[in-house]
């Protein structure tokens, strides 16, 4: 059966479910009775349960969600749509070139922020500027990953000369300085110093805090974590921008597109986060609330996803995956065009680089990259450059003359699903055999099994955005010394990528660093460490009667004026 009779039974399965009624599921699958509706309380769906409330997590894991680790936090500077900054913790931002950011001659920099006044945690403790100093000193710990990342490794030191003023210095220039968002975060030092200072970090790193002991500055505070099903919070009082107008919220785990679809149009769900949903359930709400105009279906295609090759010869299985010609190869039988008319009724944004066409200096990295269009002749031609022959089948054969098999992993989820089986379909129609294996979204949490992928691994990132092009450094190389931790899990280590992203991070001139960007880009693009595919639909969907959700926001920024929201 073809991708697009498979994505119709899906959608007609779908609404049939929803329509008849007989039952509710809940976020396990299950059908759940009937609730009285609570007016002030906000019912928000997300595909996994989170591994940590924090904005920065010491032990992160690459599955994250923005859209509920805003609910909880506060940082110095709040991000809106347009991603420009505004004070959230900080009376201001920093200033080039002004008292509040200086430049030495050595190349050293000095930033300052000035806290607003009576700050508190949400156990009702006081934020001080202590907080901040006690954060850096955990985060740059070389056991815990955002040591390694920037701002945290580019921080000098920071320090608290009284209770309100945060100053950081630098080392070397970094450009972000003046705007570091949910990056650099405060930690409470009365409850996670006391183990700090015990030596122990696995202690800090497992400690419950984290979770479901949570205690952070955002617009809401944490009251209950149920396992495996849902986190309920409240709306903090003594929030800085002010109490959130909604008093109750309930964030529900439903890993399922479907089971989250059926939530949404049985009125279970007020808003679906940018994961959840996928575009053929977007296509059933979009029709099912046509006439009744029962909620708002937002599309914004910014998820980047991408094919990551296996490059550690200790684990790359078939050794051919480490031919520069076989990955191009690959590359050229991928019928980019014909997937997204599949997936997306030719409504998709196809792309061959790693940034959104939205950033600034688009066209520069556009002209910059090497490009593989749908070519099968030219990847015949270069398998057989590498050594490889056709056997009687048609299937390739490497030069002992064993079949090229590789393994291809994907993430579990009806959409992947199917984007998998049609790659994997081209390459076996030009003689390149594979094995497909999904990644559950529980086998996400697990690093050490992501990174074990043998050959190809088609994945995804939550942002398009220049951070991005971190997910290729050794920093990021998951690993037993880092727990494990990190996005570049095919273990693509290049020297001049890494002084690219070193000088990327330190140049403070805005068109410099657009150049090194696309630099950068056309690296990746003639080494091939990792193929770019499209930029996926983030779904968002909410009721009418929820009130607030910005729709201009890119990413998960969205929620960004959470505290503002209300039910009607």
């Amino acid at each position: 059966m073809g991708l697009r009779p498979i994505l119709l039974a899906v959608l007609a399965t779908a609404s049939l479910a929803c329509s008849s009624g007989a039952s509710r599921p809940a976020a396990s699958g299950q059908p759940i009775p009937p609730q009285q509706v609570q007016s002030r309380t906000l019912n928000i769906a997300v595909r996994a349960e989170p591994v940590s409330l924090a904005s920065v997590s010491v032990d992160s894991t690459g599955l994250s969600d923005r859209s509920t680790t805003r609910l909880f936090n506060a940082e110095l500077e709040l991000q809106d749509p347009s991603e420009a900054a505004h004070p959230y913790l900080a009376e201001g931002l920093p200033q080039l070139n002004t008292e509040s950011w200086q430049v030495t001659p050595d190349g050293r920099m000095q930033t300052t922020y000035r806290l607003k006044p009576n700050l508190q945690w949400h156990d009702g403790n006081a934020l001080s500027a202590e907080d901040f100093l006690f954060a850096w000193r955990v985060y740059a710990s070389p056991e815990f990953s955002p040591s390694a990342l920037p701002p945290i490794n580019q921080m000098e030191e920071v320090q608290a000369p009284d209770s309100q003023t945060v100053v950081i210095r630098w080392h070397r220039p970094y450009p972000g300085a003046g705007a570091l968002y949910e990056k650099f975060q405060p930690l409470p030092r009365h409850i996670l110093e006391p183990i700090f200072r015990q030596g122990t970090l696995d202690n800090v790193a497992k400690h419950a805090y984290w979770s479901t002991e949570y205690v952070g500055l955002g617009p809401y505070r944490l009251v209950r974590w149920e396992p495996g099903a849902l986190i309920e919070a409240v709306a903090f009082d003594a929030h800085v921008l002010g109490r959130p107008k909604i008093d109750r919220l309930v964030v529900k785990f439903i890993s399922n597109e479907n089971t989250a679809l059926a939530n949404m149009l049985a009125e279970e769900i007020d808003y679906a986060t940018s994961v959840t949903l996928r575009y053929e359930q977007a296509l059933t709400l979009e029709r099912e609330w046509q006439s009744n105009r029962a909620g708002t279906v937002i599309l914004i295609p910014i998820q980047p996803r991408f094919i990551q090759f296996q490059l550690r010869p200790e684990v790359a299985s078939p050794r051919a995956i480490l031919d520069l010609r076989v990955r191009r190869a690959l590359a050229h039988t991928i019928d980019k065009p014909g997937i997204d008319d599949a997936l997306f009724d030719g409504k998709g944004a196809v792309t061959d680089t790693m940034l959104h066409r939205r950033i600034p200096y688009f066209s520069d990295i556009d002209r910059a990259i090497t490009k593989y269009a749908h070519d099968p002749r030219r990847a015949e031609q270069l398998v057989n450059e590498a050594g490889l022959t056709k056997g009687a089948d048609g299937i390739y054969l490497q030069p002992g003359g064993e079949r090229l098999a590789a393994e291809f992993w994907g993430d579990a989820g009806t959409q992947f699903e199917r984007e998998l089986a049609a790659i994997a379909d081209g390459w076996l129609r030009s003689g390149i055999e594979t094995r497909q294996q999904l990644i559950t979204t529980s086998q996400y949490r697990d690093g050490e099994l992501r990174s074990s992928f043998p050959a190809m691994y088609s994945t995804a990132s939550g942002t398009a955005t220049e951070d991005f092009l971190s997910i290729l450094t050794s920093a990021q190389i998951p690993a037993p010394a880092n727990r494990w931790v990190g996005n570049n899990r095919g273990g693509w280590n290049n020297a001049e990528y890494e002084r690219l992203w070193d000088t990327f991070n330190t140049t403070l001139d805005r068109s410099a660093r657009n150049r090194v960007a696309a630099d950068m880009e056309k690296l990746v693009s003639e080494e091939l460490p990792m193929l770019m595919l499209f930029h996926n639909f983030h779904v968002v969907a909410h009721l009418s009667r929820l009130q607030g959700p910005d729709p201009r926001a890119l990413r998960d920024l969205m929620v960004w004026n959470v505290h503002t929201w209300e039910m009607r």
